[in-house]
C-alpha cells in the first residue's frame, strides 16, 4: 500500500515537472525565440503611424486679396460592417445616391466589405438637408477640407483642385507643392482594446509647411474686364474672346480674362476647353497685327522708310509670284506708313520681298515659335514657317499673318519692345519684384521710333480708329484672319483681335482684345476688337487713377 503511494506521488511529482518544464519550454520560447515576434505584434496594437496634412496655402492677388481659400465641405459615409438599419439605409442610397448603392451591392456581392464607405463627397446644401432629415442613423456627415475661390473670373488662372485637395490645373497645379506643403508623421500610442489614444505622441517624419502665393493679377480689373469682355461676346454673337493686360516695364500680368470659361463652384463635370487658360494654350493665325513686326523688320533693315511711296495698285486683289490675294480696301500709291496704318495686303507684301528669308529671323527674334517661360501647363510655343519649307506664296502671306501661329501672350510679350525702347520683357504672373528683361535693345531707337509713329497714326486715321480715347497716347493694330473650317479658309468664320499700348507720362499698359468666330462676313477687327479695346482701357485707366 505504501509503495503504491509512493508512485503515485512520484508520478504527480513528475508530472508537475513536466508541466514546469513545458511551461519553462513555452516562456523561453515566446521571451528569447519569438521575441521579435510578439514585440512586433504588441508594437502593432499598441502604436499607430498617422500622416497629416497642413492646410493648403492660400493664393493672393497684387493687392494681398483673397483668390484661393480653404473651407471645410460635408462628405457623406457608412460603415458597411455595422449597419444598424441595413434594410433602410439601402433603400435610401437607391433613391437618392444611385452611384453608392451600386458601390455597396458590388463590394457585398464580392465578399469584400469594407470598413468605410464614401456614399458622396463635397454635398450641395440641398444634399446635407435630404440626409439630415432623412434620420438614419448609418449615413454620418464627415467634414473635409476644400477649396473656395472667391474671384469666379480668375478660374482659368488660378485653376482648381481635386476631390483630395491637389491641384488640377492653373496655378493650384503649377505650384501644387509649394502650396500643400508636405505630411508630419507621427507615433500614437493607443488602447489596444478600446482604440483611444491616451499615451505619448512622437513625432517620426517633420513635414514642410505650404508657403502662399502673391500674384500679379488685380482681381478688380479681373471682375471688370470680364464682365465688358463678357458683354461684348453676348452682344457680337462671338463663340469666345479674351483680354490681358500687361505692365510692360515689369512683364506683369494684371488681367488674364476669358468668356466662356470654367465655372469653379460648379466642378461636377469640368469642361477642360473651358477650363485652361486659352491665351497661354492656344495659337492662331494672327492676321494682319504680324504687320507691325513686318514693318518693325523692314524699318530695321532699311529696307523702307515710313515716307516711301508704295504702290498698292488701286485695286482689291493682286498677283504676285503667280499667287492671287485681296485686301479689304483698294489704295493706289501711298507712304508705306499708311499702308500699315490703313492695313492693305497689297503694300506690305511687296515690302516683305524686299526682306526675303529675314522675315523669318526678326519673327523668331520677337520670340513667335518659342514658349515664353512662363511654364504654364499646356502652354504653346506657336509656329513660323521656316524659309526651307516655302512656297511661292509663303512670304507674301506671312507678312500679314498667315502660315504663323502665336498666342495672345506671346503677341503681348513681342509688344513689349514698342513700350521699352526696344528692349523685350517677359511676363510673370508671380509678384516676386524680378524682371526679366533682354540683356540689351533688340531693335534700334530710330526703328522703334518710326514704328510707333505708324502704330499712333493707325489709331489716329486708320483702322484702330475706334480704340482712341481722348487724352492718352494709343499705339495698336487691328488683325482680322480667316479660321479653317472643314480644311479650307472660310470668310464667315474669323478670329478678330485688336492690341495696342495706352500711355500717359511714364503710365503705359499693354491691352490685347480677342473676339472668335461671330460668324459673320464683312466683320473686321476695326469694328469688333478695337472698341472692346477702348472700353477695357478706359476701366484700366480709371482703376490706376491715370488722369
Amino acid at each position: 500500500m505504501m509503495q503504491e503511494c509512493k508512485l503515485r506521488t512520484g508520478f504527480v511529482f513528475l508530472l508537475f515537472c513536466a508541466l514546469y518544464a513545458l511551461i519553462l519550454f513555452n516562456l523561453y520560447s515566446i521571451q528569447i525565440r519569438q521575441r521579435h515576434f510578439f514585440k512586433e505584434l504588441g508594437s502593432r496594437q499598441y502604436h499607430v503611424m498617422v500622416s497629416s496634412m497642413p492646410p493648403r496655402a492660400e493664393i493672393f492677388d497684387r493687392h494681398g486679396k483673397n483668390l484661393a481659400i480653404n473651407k471645410d465641405q460635408l462628405s457623406a459615409f457608412i460603415l458597411p460592417k455595422s449597419l444598424k438599419t441595413a434594410k433602410e439605409t439601402k433603400s435610401f442610397l437607391k433613391k437618392h445616391f444611385p452611384q453608392a448603392f451600386e458601390r455597396l451591392m458590388k463590394v457585398e456581392t464580392n465578399k469584400n466589405v469594407p470598413h468605410f464607405l464614401f456614399v458622396k463627397r463635397k454635398l450641395t446644401p440641398e444634399q446635407i438637408a435630404l440626409i439630415n432629415n432623412s434620420g438614419l442613423e448609418d449615413v454620418q456627415l464627415l467634414a473635409e477640407p476644400s477649396r473656395y475661390y472667391p474671384l469666379p473670373s480668375a478660374a482659368s488662372i488660378i485653376g482648381l483642385t481635386d476631390i483630395d485637395n491637389r491641384g488640377l490645373f492653373g496655378i493650384e497645379l503649377m505650384y501644387n507643392k509649394q502650396l500643400s506643403g508636405s505630411p508630419s508623421t507621427y507615433r500614437i500610442e493607443k488602447d489596444a482594446r478600446s482604440g483611444h489614444c491616451y499615451f505619448a505622441k512622437e513625432t517620426k517624419v517633420v513635414g514642410s509647411e505650404p508657403v502662399p502665393i502673391q500674384l500679379t493679377i488685380d482681381s478688380d480689373l479681373q471682375f471688370l474686364a470680364s464682365e465688358e469682355l463678357k458683354q461684348s461676346v453676348v452682344s457680337c454673337g462671338a463663340r469666345e474672346g479674351a483680354v490681358l493686360v500687361m505692365d510692360p516695364a515689369t512683364g506683369e500680368l494684371i488681367v488674364m480674362a476669358q468668356y466662356p470659361s470654367v465655372e469653379p463652384e460648379n466642378t461636377q463635370k469640368v469642361d477642360q476647353h473651358l477650363a485652361k487658360n486659352r491665351m497661354v494654350t492656344d495659337v492662331h493665325e494672327p492676321g494682319s497685327i504680324m504687320k507691325v513686326f513686318l514693318a518693325l523688320a523692314a524699318l530695321e533693315e532699311g529696307v523702307v522708310k515710313p515716307d516711301e511711296l508704295i504702290d498698292c495698285e488701286n485695286a482689291k486683289f493682286s498677283c504676285i509670284n503667280g499667287f492671287k490675294f485681296g485686301t479689304v480696301h483698294a489704295k493706289g500709291i501711298i507712304p508705306f506708313s499708311e499702308v500699315i496704318a490703313d492695313s492693305n495686303n497689297i503694300g506690305v507684301a511687296k515690302v516683305a520681298l524686299r526682306l526675303g528669308p529675314k522675315l523669318y529671323d526678326h519673327y523668331r527674334k520677337v520670340g513667335f515659335g518659342a514658349k515664353i517661360g512662363l511654364n504654364w501647363p499646356g502652354e504653346q510655343s506657336g509656329f513660323v514657317n521656316p524659309p526651307n519649307k516655302w512656297s511661292r506664296s509663303s512670304i507674301l502671306v506671312l507678312s500679314f499673318g498667315y502660315e504663323a501661329t502665336v498666342s495672345l501672350i506671346q503677341m503681348a510679350t513681342a509688344f513689349s519692345i514698342l513700350a521699352n525702347d526696344g528692349y523685350l520683357v517677359r511676363p510673370t504672373i508671380i509678384k516676386d519684384g524680378e524682371v526679366n528683361r533682354s540683356d540689351k535693345p533688340l531693335y534700334s531707337k530710330k526703328a522703334i521710333n518710326q514704328m510707333r509713329d505708324i502704330l499712333s497714326m493707325t489709331v489716329d486715321h486708320g483702322t484702330g480708329k475706334n480704340a482712341a480715347i481722348n487724352g492718352y497716347k494709343i499705339l495698336g493694330k487691328t488683325g482680322t484672319a480667316n479660321l479653317v473650317v472643314n480644311g479650307k479658309y472660310s470668310p464667315h468664320n474669323n478670329i478678330y483681335s485688336f492690341i495696342g499700348i495706352v500711355e500717359k507720362g511714364d503710365y503705359k499698359r499693354i491691352i490685347v482684345t480677342f473676339l472668335k468666330d461671330l460668324g459673320k462676313k464683312g466683320v473686321y477687327a476695326g469694328t469688333t476688337a478695337a472698341p472692346l479695346f477702348s472700353k477695357i482701357a478706359e476701366k484700366v485707366l480709371i482703376h490706376d487713377k491715370v488722369i
